[in-house]
């Protein structure tokens, strides 16, 4: 569907207008045009909204598509139709594809092939160095110029101080953020978080302490240099603190968290199904070690959720991203949990899992939607996160009391490893809408 409509009887929320309530939406020539108690043109097509929520198309800063390198795990198309399918209109590219994101040819055949097969806006995280091996820098005015809405070497944390400090640098001047995997490399090696239930279970694990080291160097690196920070997937209580510290004597720290590591805990990993921080009903238990339990960062303690869902509500942590991680089922399922790869499918999922944190009455529906959608607007400076007039019509539809069970053909993604399979999650996306155009329907 494209052309102009307009949205009648949902209940509107807009973190950046004030809305929350009920009222319609007039989307003309692919932008908002008037929200409130519209009156339908003669002319004009409705779409009747009622009992429904409307809110601005969420924006999803950090995923990884697959494409170009690993065409079997995920594809731009196959990506991006999952995040349409999960109400995301915007989604930022992680630049571990192969070869990788770090030269501008690349961006150039990258942003070729998203024209071609994107659903969404799709915007790519340039390498901090090339091939992310850490030994030399990119070009990063270059790479801005092409249109890289950050930097990162993603997985691999850069161990080159200087390197990074080089990064930091650059995004004084080019206004976008280096994006850091923090992860001091010494310290893995290991299949989940180190604690008792890793101890429990004789898992080899990765303690809290290699995220919290290299979040600290960065932070000091961000003091130095004056640079943009933004975390990726904070993960731990010490992690939040180290940022909220460094905000306070205005190093520009951002940070991000993701809707695993604020409901999901390492009892998971232990074969347990139970979301924390909400009042959801828990899961039949799993199998010790499901593959698709293996994140990383690996999910922490309930200490660790409730301090991170704290930082988010009190705006230490700034935004939720999915970090969506999509494997090949033999990856996955197909080997033993020490070998398994890491990573969760989440883009169809964060919606539902950031409601149940509504319904406990943990974040208001606004702060959910802030979230997820105006405050990485608003970082970024992106043409959309708010429905006021005048803005790109990037628009979710969403039911928030449809019930559903989690199975792998209901999803959009090419690979489905997610440890939610067989649960009931509520809350669905009905309807996303990309500059005006309808990208998904489930209607």
């Amino acid at each position: 569907m494209t052309g102009d409509f307009l949205l009648k009887g949902g209940h509107v929320v807009d973190p950046c207008s004030g809305h929350d309530g009920q009222a319609d939406v007039r989307v003309q020539s692919g932008r908002v045009a008037e929200v409130g108690a519209l009156v339908p043109g003669t002319a004009e097509r409705v779409i009747d909204v009622a009992g429904l929520h409307v809110a601005p198309g969420l924006i999803d800063v950090h995923v990884h598509l697959r494409e170009p390198g690993q065409e079997w795990k995920e594809t731009i198309a196959t990506g991006t139709a999952s995040a349409a399918a999960g109400g995301f209109s915007t989604l930022f590219c992680m630049p571990n594809t192969d070869p990788a994101l770090d030269s501008v040819a690349m961006l150039e055949e990258f942003g070729r092939r998203a024209e071609r097969d994107a659903q969404v806006v799709v915007r790519p995280i340039a390498a901090i160095s090339e091939g992310r091996r850490g030994v030399r820098p990119v070009d990063f005015d270059a790479l801005a110029a092409m249109g890289a809405i950050g930097f990162s070497d993603d997985g691999e944390s850069t161990a080159n101080s200087a390197i990074m400090r080089e990064a930091l640098q650059a995004s004084t001047r080019l206004g976008i953020p280096v994006m850091v995997h923090c992860e001091d490399p010494a310290l893995t090696g290991g299949a989940m978080h180190e604690g008792k239930v890793s101890r429990n279970n004789a898992i080899r694990a990765i303690p809290a302490a290699a995220e919290e080291i290299m979040i600290d160097r960065d932070v000091s690196l961000a003091k130095l240099s004056g640079g943009w920070l933004h975390v990726c997937h904070v993960s731990t209580a010490h992690g939040v603190e180290a940022i909220a510290r460094a905000r306070q004597t205005g190093t520009r720290v951002t940070a991000e968290v993701m809707p695993h590591h604020l409901t999901m805990t390492d009892d998971w990993v232990a074969g347990q199904r139970e979301l924390v921080n909400v009042d959801e009903p828990a899961g039949e238990p799993s199998l010790v070690g499901h593959p698709d339990t293996k994140v990383n960062p690996p999910l922490r303690t309930r200490g660790d959720a409730a301090r991170l869902l704290r930082g988010l509500k009190e705006g230490e942590i700034d935004l939720v991203s999915t970090d969506h991680a999509p494997h090949a089922r033999p990856e996955k399922r197909g080997r033993p949990f020490a070998t398994a790869a890491f990573g969760l499918s989440g883009c169809e999922l964060a919606l539902p899992v950031m409601l149940a944190l509504v319904r406990a009455g943990a974040l208001t529906m606004a702060e959910m939607v802030s979230a997820l959608s105006w405050t990485p607007a608003r970082l970024w400076n992106l043409k959309s996160g708010s429905l006021r007039p005048g803005t790109t019509a990037d628009i979710v539809v969403f039911d928030p009391t449809e019930r559903w069970i989690v199975k792998p053909d209901r999803l959009m993604t090419r690979s489905a490893n997610t440890p939610l399979v067989d649960m009931q999650l509520q809350g669905r996306v009905k309807m996303t809408f990309v500059g005006g155009d309808e990208r998904h329907r489930d209607w």
